[in-house]
């Protein structure tokens, strides 16, 4: 079971499936790790032994968690957004093993020594294939000094540790929280808001690597001017600013993910928002799939699903006014 609180500085959550019936262990890893941090979904591989342990604590701004567990998959769908409203930042130091971090049309594959920014706000997915260990840090958002822009442009992007500030933020910031779980109660405090002030300065340094910032702006608002339009291809967007298609592709690759899943994103969230209002509840799943640019009503539906955990219908009821 659950023991201590996170709502009282100093006692920390210690929790594990170990002693549990293999029937109950999902329920209670499921609520363990909504409980630490936020509403989450688990799914694993009935055939295929697992276990999960969790350790948390929370030092200020900063909670410090490590989690054991896998293979399996931890889910922030659009129904946990809805339902929990803490919209902290987490950022994942994989210790041991590997896991797919998913975001906002990008993948990022972590392994042991890596570090990757995920955003409570909306939807994630990890993706983890076998047993890992990782520690886990959140802190709210406004720790993080980061316009919303720049935020989506963090998550699911691993931090070069061999490049710019990172190559010695990272080793620095792994040094504190490592001395942060170990010390004594009275120094831990002072080295979370420590281990705080320099997680926040790698996120700005890791969204300030976002290549040919104009331009890519320019690229962006353009694309987002233009999401109405089915036909919207890579080349009539290098055409618009000039530049080839094999640079644009470059642009979007730096950022981690491709321009049709750039697109297809953006045009979910869309649809997602329209869906959403009570204006809208008269127009068909079909309309509002085909004002931004889903010719296939049923791809529309299956990719939505893919994204956020429930049909496009579902969503429309979880969000209408009861």
């Amino acid at each position: 079971m659950l023991t201590g609180s996170l709502s009282v500085p100093g006692q920390g959550v210690s929790f594990s499936t170990r002693g549990l019936p293999p029937g109950d262990r999902v329920a209670a890893w499921e609520h363990a790790l909504s409980q630490v941090f936020v509403d989450l979904e688990v799914t694993v591989r009935g055939d295929r032994p697992w276990a999960g342990e969790l350790t948390a604590e929370r030092l200020g701004a900063l909670q410090i968690a490590t989690e054991d567990f896998g293979p399996g998959t931890i889910l922030r769908s659009a129904r946990s957004v809805a339902a929990d409203p803490r919209t902290h930042i987490l950022a994942r130091l994989q210790l041991d093993g590997t896991a797919l971090l998913l975001q906002d049309g990008r993948s990022a594959e972590l392994r042991p020594g890596d570090l990757a920014f995920h955003d409570a706000r909306r939807p994630y997915r990890l993706v983890l294939p076998g047993r890992q260990r990782a520690r886990v840090l959140m802190v709210p958002r406004a720790l993080l000094r980061l316009e919303e822009g720049q935020l989506s442009a963090l998550t699911a992007t691993v931090v070069d540790a061999g490049q710019g500030a990172a190559a010695l933020l990272l080793p620095t910031l792994c040094g504190l929280v490592d001395e942060a779980v170990r010390a004594h109660p009275a120094g831990r405090a002072r080295l979370a808001r420590l281990a705080a002030d320099v997680l926040g300065t790698l996120a700005v340094a890791q969204a300030g690597r976002r290549p040919a910032p104009a331009l890519w702006e320019r690229i962006t608002a353009s694309v987002q001017d233009r999401l109405r339009e089915p036909g919207l291809t890579p080349q009539d967007i290098a055409d618009q600013h000039g530049i080839s298609l094999r640079y644009l592709h470059r642009l979007f690759q730096r950022q981690g993910t491709t321009v049709n899943a750039w697109v297809r994103t953006r045009r979910l969230e869309a649809a997602r928002e329209e869906l959403a209002q009570a204006g809208a509840a008269h127009r068909s799943i079909a309309a509002v799939a085909a004002r931004w640019g889903f010719t296939n009503p049923s791809h529309f539906s299956r990719t939505f699903r893919e994204t956020y955990g429930m049909s496009p219908v579902q969503w429309r009821g979880a969000r209408r006014p009861t």
